[in-house]
């Protein structure tokens, strides 16, 4: 069975293709569609299994990173967006993505059992260093997080490229009930901590968190955990030779080909979710 892909593009969005490239990889069949289409109805979201929302530099950041796309997509594609997601299919948003789907109000959404009601509950703002922030940092996933993206993951690095990367809410409640709900899917961590055991809510110091984000919020989810979104780039690393140490920590394969175990930590985010619309569809 086919699972189809649909991944914005157009007005600055940039990271298309790379996203485009990552689904084929785990066997689904990805389009990138412009954003247009979806608005003007040439296009049917619901025609879809996933939706894509990539990184870059969408409408140039004007009055802020993610903030015209997702009004664009809040008023122009609500009924579709809203469809899709009581329909339960995944949506994922990248960097830019992630800034938009939180300005939209599909993240962190409602509460468990309602119906998305794009209303904005938080936000992503300037980076602490005040500057664009383009470097490795170590994630690490939150075990019981319902994020049907992230089953199985543990630990990651990945590259993160952004200016408005800092996670932000409005009290403290409001982080705890989304912390209550494993909706705190993944957050920087030091990579000096043993595997699994990073997370802190314990402020980190620059550059592991390299924005200074509420927590270490590297991502979120909604409710159902289909809507994910999170700052780092885990299409950047699909591929191990990809990582900047990867010759110095790459081990030799048994067989002696290069291409054994060239798969890279942030693939398996891509086929959770492919698989997830497999396992429904059969």
């Amino acid at each position: 069975m086919t699972v189809k892909v649909a991944v914005l593009f157009g007005f600055g969005i940039n990271c298309d293709h790379e996203t485009k490239a990552v689904f084929e990889l785990v066997g689904a069949e990805a389009e990138r569609v412009h954003v247009n289409r979806f608005v003007s109805g040439d296009t049917d979201l619901s025609a879809f299994d996933i939706l894509a929302v990539p990184g870059g530099f969408s409408f140039g950041d004007h009055l802020g990173s993610g903030r015209l796309l997702g009004n664009r997509m809040r008023f122009a594609m609500r009924e579709a967006l809203q469809r899709f997601v009581e329909d339960g299919k995944p949506i994922i948003g990248i960097c830019n993505g992630f800034q938009v789907l939180v300005k939209t109000g599909l993240l962190p959404g409602p509460e468990s059992g309602s119906p998305p009601d794009f209303i904005q509950r938080g936000s992503l703002t300037l980076n602490d260093s005040g500057r664009y922030e383009d470097r490795w940092v170590t994630l690490e996933f939150d075990p019981n997080s319902p994020c049907i993206w992230t089953k199985g993951m543990t630990r990651m690095e990945c590259p993160v490229r952004h200016g408005e990367g800092k996670y932000v809410m409005p009290t403290v409640e409001d982080l705890d009930r989304l912390a209550a709900n494993h909706q705190l899917t993944v957050r920087y961590v030091d990579p000096s901590s043993p595997p699994g055991e990073g997370i802190t809510d314990t402020s980190l110091p620059y550059p592991l968190s390299p924005n200074g984000s509420m927590r270490n919020i590297a991502g979120i989810c909604d409710s159902s955990g289909l809507v994910f979104g999170l700052m780092p780039h885990p299409e950047a690393i699909y591929a191990r030779w990809l990582h900047p140490n990867h010759t110095s920590t790459a081990t030799p394969s048994p067989s002696g080909t290069a291409l054994d175990g060239w798969e890279g930590e942030g693939l398996q985010l891509f086929r959770n979710a492919v698989e997830y619309v497999n396992a429904r569809k059969s």
